[in-house]
């Protein structure tokens, strides 16, 4: 796809203006850098970084029958969802393979919020369009009207309460709340995609600008910074979570991919049948950690060995980079199902020649709470 073609965010002019390196990410002319991976990264862990997320997908739901709409939509139970409270979730196929990855938050008793990957926006909303069929519901694609601002890291939320009287302190990981910033309405997420604390922001398009320059200025004594995509992988890394299109995909099953805890086989919805089965047998690969030593990483798409000389392939790599905040490096990786156990010896073959990696548990980082 050319650059012309690429869509972009209500801030992309900001991005221009601080000499951004882009990055083609789901369709999408996004920032991978604006000054140092390395710095950038260190800011999130260490202070705060902000991320232009506005390319992700946002489908509101409401009506009487939301609730059982989801609960068949999805492979959770979106009733049991307290308001104002959200799930990490999948919408998957028939087959069982996983369409994508998304949050659901409950705004009130019959209205929900989904955000999804902006590289599965047209296969999400045909997925929900086409199980509404039965459902007394409103879906509506807000995706095109709206903006997505992340601010992640230890001085976020106070940064962030510089500029909204919202009670941050006092709302819970993977919670939602309604409120201002600045002077305009926003959806305020305590979640996030780099294993720190922080805040997503949803506002109206025109007012994006308005509230980066803000949390910027703000945020600038404390630390703050703009982050790029390139950051947010190796943080997403280290958190242990999973992209889509690396380690998700219409070809994995929640089980292969470590995600069985948050399937509910006890209720109908499209899957059900096959994820039943595929919960009943041993996956043949699954998705594991692997850390390394020295200073050279193993990355997507290397293949793994069960020896330093064996011809047969055992696995490969989807996610890997030398940790900045570890200092070794780490992986994700489908193995098969026997080299997958805690301690196990692999090899991955770096360019040529053969580096050791044992499989560990994920996430390889968390935060201090």
């Amino acid at each position: 796809m050319n650059e012309q073609a690429l869509k972009t965010t209500p801030l992309f002019d900001r991005h221009v203006a601080a000499n951004a390196a882009f990055t083609d990410f789901g369709g999408w002319n996004m920032p991978v850098r604006y000054t140092s991976d390395l710095a950038e990264h260190a800011a999130v862990r260490n202070t705060a970084g902000l991320f232009d997320i506005s390319h992700m997908a946002e489908f509101f739901i409401s009506g009487i029958d939301s609730r059982a709409f989801l609960d068949y939509a999805l492979v959770g139970v979106a009733s049991e969802i307290g308001t104002l409270r959200a799930k990490y979730s999948l919408i998957v196929e028939a087959s069982g393979g996983i369409i994508d990855d998304l949050i659901v938050y409950r705004l009130e008793q019959d209205s929900f919020l989904i955000i999804a990957n902006a590289g599965n926006r047209a296969a999400v909303l045909s997925a929900l369009a086409e199980r509404a069929a039965n459902f007394e519901v409103t879906l509506e694609d807000a995706s095109d009207r709206l903006a997505l601002l992340a601010i992640q890291g230890p001085r976020a939320v106070g940064i962030l309460a510089m500029l909204t009287d919202a009670p941050l302190g006092d709302l819970k990981y993977y919670s939602i709340f309604e409120s201002m910033v600045l002077s305009h309405h926003a959806y305020l997420a305590r979640t996030g995609y780099t294993g720190e604390d922080g805040f997503e922001i949803l506002v109206a398009n025109e007012h994006a600008v308005e509230i980066w320059d803000a949390l910027l200025k703000a945020g600038e004594p404390l630390g703050l910074i703009s982050a790029g995509y390139a950051s947010r992988d190796t943080l997403r890394l280290e958190a242990g979570m999973p992209l889509y299109g690396s380690e998700l995909s219409r070809e994995t099953s929640p089980y292969s991919a470590g995600l069985g805890r948050v399937v509910r086989l006890e209720h109908d919805f499209v899957g059900v049948e096959s994820l039943t089965s595929y919960a009943a047998t041993e996956p043949k690969r699954k998705l594991v950690g692997l850390s390394g030593e020295g200073r050279r990483a193993a990355r997507a798409h290397y293949e793994l060995f069960a020896s330093e000389t064996s011809q047969d392939s055992i696995g490969e790599i989807t996610t890997g980079a030398l940790s900045p905040t570890l200092g070794y490096p780490i992986a994700m990786a489908y193995v098969d199902s026997s080299a997958a156990e805690l301690g196990t010896q692999i090899w991955a073959d770096v360019r040529g020649s053969r580096q050791l990696m044992h499989v560990v548990s994920l996430p390889f980082y968390k935060r201090a709470k």
